[in-house]
């Protein structure tokens, strides 16, 4: 249930409103906007009249909420959330660029990468340390010794680094993370997602490979109802019947997110076709579509790259690239951060 206050209800009344309220047993979502204060409940509503609601003064009116996720959905909190990820807000009329190789290779390669795109624009670096792959053959990334490389080339270039998390037993290792990327092949592990929600770090969380939108706003919704609210959603493609590219990217699916939560919604194009080739016209249709950012794969040479070269753009084609999106961004009203 969502139950709109009036904009001059006493403070004093609405907290003594919110104390019965939670007497019942329910969870109460605050969201006080610049022309609208909400109240979001979570739990069992049903025995709670409507015009039991509407009868208390601080009331100006309450409806029912059908859905099932609560914390992430924009009925509860009609203002865009921004989240700050270092100084760098995503979100809410802020754009931002993701940008880095695939996997980390070696301190020399994450270095160059993270000044070129830094250089370009790009607000964040990303890089893999633990590789989720199809076969157990291939390259699985360097693990911590990837991490401390991220890190040293944070400190070259000033760059918050986003980085992916495989299970529970790394959160330690991801203390000095700036961005927590939960991957598509975890976006239903559930232990996985309490325990980022448990934590304090912004999470970036990507679409399962075949899963809806409402499956992946409930994914979002668990690391929500732990505590933890920076939530940042990554759209990046979809498996369909199609076979000539990776994945299809769901720009639509954009739209509709952008309508069914508050978070942040951005789009990965690398991997949602796996076609360097692709990539930018990709990117730029997803800033078209209303996207908040972009997360943008990057090598210095992707005939080399241990994983996913295929898709990688090099230094010179992100720049050309950055320097498009820029007016893009600009033309559509956002501020790039």
């Amino acid at each position: 249930m969502i139950i709109v206050l009036k904009q001059d209800a006493p403070k004093e009344k609405v907290h003594e409103f919110c104390t019965e309220l939670e007497g019942m047993g329910l969870q109460i979502n605050d969201s006080k906007g610049s022309d609208t204060h909400i109240l979001g409940l979570i739990g069992d509503t049903k025995a709670i009249a409507e015009s039991w609601v509407l009868a208390n003064p601080v009331v100006e009116t309450c409806r029912r909420v059908s859905e099932p996720y609560k914390k992430a959905n924009r009925k509860f909190h009609p203002d865009d959330s921004v989240i700050d990820v270092e100084g760098v807000k995503i979100g809410g009329g802020s754009f931002a660029v993701i940008a880095g190789p695939c996997s980390i290779e070696s301190e020399e390669q994450i270095t160059y990468c993270a000044q070129r795109v830094k250089a370009a624009g790009a607000s964040l670096l990303r890089g893999g340390a633990f590789k989720p792959r199809t076969s157990p053959y291939s390259f699985q990334g360097m693990r911590s010794e990837g991490l401390d490389l991220l890190k040293l080339a944070r400190r070259a270039t000033g760059s918050p680094i986003v980085t992916e998390i495989m299970n529970t037993e790394h959160l330690p290792l991801f203390e000095n993370v700036d961005l927590i990327q939960v991957g598509a092949r975890n976006m239903q592990n559930f232990e996985l997602l309490k325990a980022v929600g448990r934590q304090k770090k912004p999470v970036l969380l990507k679409r399962g490979l075949a899963n809806t939108l409402e499956e992946f706003v409930m994914s979002a919704e668990y690391i929500m109802a732990e505590g933890n609210e920076n939530v940042i959603l990554c759209e990046r493609g979809i498996r369909t019947f199609e076979t000539s590219m990776r994945n299809t990217l769901d720009l639509a699916g954009v739209v509709m997110l952008h309508k069914m939560t508050h978070l942040p919604v951005i789009v990965d194009p690398s991997h949602a076709c796996g076609h360097a080739w692709m990539v930018p016209q990709l990117a730029k249709a997803a800033v078209a579509a209303g996207a908040d950012g972009l997360m943008i794969e990057v090598h210095n040479d992707p005939a080399k790259a241990k994983c996913d070269g295929a898709q990688s753009l090099t230094p010179d084609q992100f720049d050309e690239l950055m320097g498009f999106i820029s007016k893009e961004v600009e033309f559509f009203g956002k501020k790039m951060n």
